[in-house]
């Protein structure tokens, strides 16, 4: 039987964690001793870095997107994010042990949706294992486990198999009815709607994928739309609602560290909406 614990809030544990994982959050964020979704990063300073160097290195990343707006916008980030590095599904697994690590507790994983903290080991098909979501559903595109969309590590995170199973593959929307085994979430027939404490995670990994895949690498182009009930078209809703959540709920500090350990260890790339929340608005 898997052992896990409900989650709590971190700050205390965070320094010695995002040391280990090369990623300097700014000081006030860190130390807040607040929840995840009460603890956003600075106005002025949303990039990962809280040092001048580390600033101006994510600044020289986007650099070819600085300036622009709209579509312009979109086709200058998908030229910056394509350029990265690529695991098989097999090594996601232990890609999520590093990247969703609890920072209270190095065993453990925290599940996106269920919010809890559990055993790094119990990773598997049963009952009460935690497994790979795929938050952007791999049905939507037919893209399945392939080697790029399938196990790009922006978009994948640990969720207990019940609640994975629950959530399937429906677009995201407000209400319906409690989630089992995962507080705060909702459900219906053709939509799911996460924590608060993730809504804006689930968001910026969305709009990640609509811009890093843009039909021009083999796979589908994949957009956004404002409706449910995709099914297996390339496309997931609905961006009013999505939009929303990102304005609501900013990156804090596990969803900063997160996107600096997949840049550094892992695919070399960034989410840029995870540095810029900013750009949704200009872009949708």
């Amino acid at each position: 039987m898997p052992t896990f614990s409900r989650y709590v809030p971190w700050a205390g544990g965070l320094a010695a964690a995002a040391a280990a994982a090369l990623l300097l959050v700014p000081a006030a964020t860190a130390s807040a001793g607040l929840p995840p979704a009460a603890a956003p990063a600075p106005a002025g300073n949303r990039t990962t870095a809280g040092t001048a160097a580390g600033a101006a290195a994510v600044a020289d990343y986007y650099a070819a997107a600085q300036g622009k707006t709209g579509p312009a916008l979109k086709t200058a980030l998908h030229g910056i994010v394509k350029n990265q590095s690529k695991i098989t599904y097999d090594q996601v697994w232990n890609a999520l042990k590093v990247t969703d690590e609890d920072p209270n507790n190095r065993n453990n994983v925290i599940l996106v949706y269920s919010g809890r903290s559990q055993s790094k080991s119990t990773n598997g098909g049963g009952a009460n294992d935690w497994n790979r979501e795929h938050v952007w559903a791999k049905s939507h595109g037919d893209f399945g486990t392939a080697t790029g969309p399938g196990t790009d590590l922006h978009h994948l995170r640990p969720e207990d198999v019940t609640v994975n199973n629950t959530r399937g593959n429906k677009d995201f929307d407000r209400g319906g009815s409690p989630v089992s085994e995962a507080p705060g979430s909702f459900t219906d027939a053709d939509s799911f709607e996460p924590r608060d404490a993730v809504k804006g995670d689930v968001a910026r990994m969305l709009l990640y994928m609509a811009v890093r895949y843009d039909g021009d690498d083999g796979f589908a182009d994949l957009e956004m739309n404002d409706r449910v009930n995709n099914g297996s078209a390339p496309a997931i809703g609905r961006i009013s609602v999505l939009k929303e959540w990102n304005r609501i709920d900013p990156p804090d500090a596990f969803e900063q560290r997160r996107n600096q350990v997949i840049y550094d260890t892992y695919q070399h790339n960034r989410n840029p909406f995870i540095d810029h929340p900013e750009w949704v608005d200009q872009i949708w």
